[in-house]
């Protein structure tokens, strides 16, 4: 299956109505200068509807603030730069993240972190379109679209007196909600494919999860999102070259909720597809790692025709492995 331009448009990968709503919801956005506030769930893409924003109408650079590591005394001058003198080490003069931004796009990654001083800067900014860098002493006109992001119940952090109102509704005057992962696990198959084709371009080893594996993957919520899932196949592609894929090869909350789903099914209802990785149905437990390599082996010598140099060749070990693991698993 090959993911078509139209399931991956503005870098959103998908066909389920969640995702076309937030491809709209870009192509609005990307019309005007206003502000915009991306909220959603660690890991479901915030930034790259950000960057989708800044590239639909392109103008200057994209700069990205990560507001959670903006901490001590530097966290001005990292924003706004700095004169020469203004400060003991200031030696020379200093261009901040803003000015960097001016004329294109400054994504503020996890507003909800930006300590409260600077969230005062940040609103004269947004409303004066100005700034002052630590020892100027005039304000400098800045033209930069923002876009700020968090996945913190902003509304709570008001109430808890950790964000300014002020500063959330200037914000908010266009908001973007992005759905979590489990939400649209229609889209998971198409993700699959999206991600094995950027870990094959990174040239980590070839890897097709069978029908099993995909509806495996499809039964899992993904706390972590679209994140989560990439992660999870760049893992099961590193290990496949070190041979057939395992339950245990899987990430420890994936298997545990295989662990919780169910019992396995018989042997004649797992799925015909063979391939170097091991296919899983759709809710079974953790099986012991001898079952899983003798069922793989199984599988292979099956595929082809009971040629055992390429069912070694297939599994991803040596021809003498696959002898001694065949004679203790009695399969001579």
């Amino acid at each position: 299956m090959n993911v078509c331009p139209t399931s991956c448009d503005y870098g959103l990968v998908g066909q389920s109505l969640q995702i076309a709503s937030v491809r709209r919801l870009i192509q609005k956005a990307a019309l005007n200068r206003l502000p915009v506030l991306l909220l959603g769930e660690t890991g479901t893409g915030k930034e790259v509807v950000a960057q989708a924003i800044h590239a639909a109408n392109p103008r200057g650079s994209f700069v990205p603030i990560d507001c959670g590591s903006l901490v001590g005394t530097l966290v001005e001058t990292e924003l706004y730069g700095h004169t020469k003198g203004s400060f003991s080490g200031a030696v020379e003069n200093k261009k901040g993240l803003v000015e960097s931004a001016d004329g294109g796009t400054a994504f503020f990654d996890e507003i909800g972190d930006l300590p409260l001083e600077m969230q005062v800067k940040l609103l004269r900014l947004i409303q004066e379109r100005e700034f002052r860098p630590v020892g100027a002493l005039k304000w400098r006109p800045v033209d930069l679209r923002i876009i700020a992001a968090t996945h913190r119940d902003l509304t709570a952090e008001i109430q808890a007196g950790r964000f300014r109102q002020d500063l959330f509704y200037r914000l908010r005057v266009f908001t973007i909600h992005l759905p979590p992962l489990r939400e649209h696990k229609e889209d998971i198959p198409l993700l699959v494919e999206y991600f094995l084709g950027q870990i094959r371009a990174e040239g980590l080893p070839e890897f097709y999860p069978g029908h099993e594996m995909v509806e495996t993957l499809r039964s899992y919520d993904w706390p972590g999102n679209v994140r989560e899932l990439k992660h999870c196949l760049e893992r099961m592609a590193a290990l496949h070259s070190e041979g057939a894929l395992q339950v245990a090869d899987l990430p420890s909350a994936l298997r545990n909720h295989l662990a919780a789903a169910g019992p396995h099914p018989e042997p004649d209802e797992l799925s015909a597809e063979v391939g170097p990785e091991f296919t899983l149905s759709a809710k079974p437990p953790v099986i012991s790692l001898p079952d899983c390599e003798r069922k793989a082996i199984a599988r292979a010598l099956t595929a082809t025709q009971g040629e055992r140099g390429k069912a070694a060749h297939m599994l991803g070990i040596g021809r003498t492995t696959l002898y001694r693991k065949m004679k203790v698993y009695g399969m001579q």
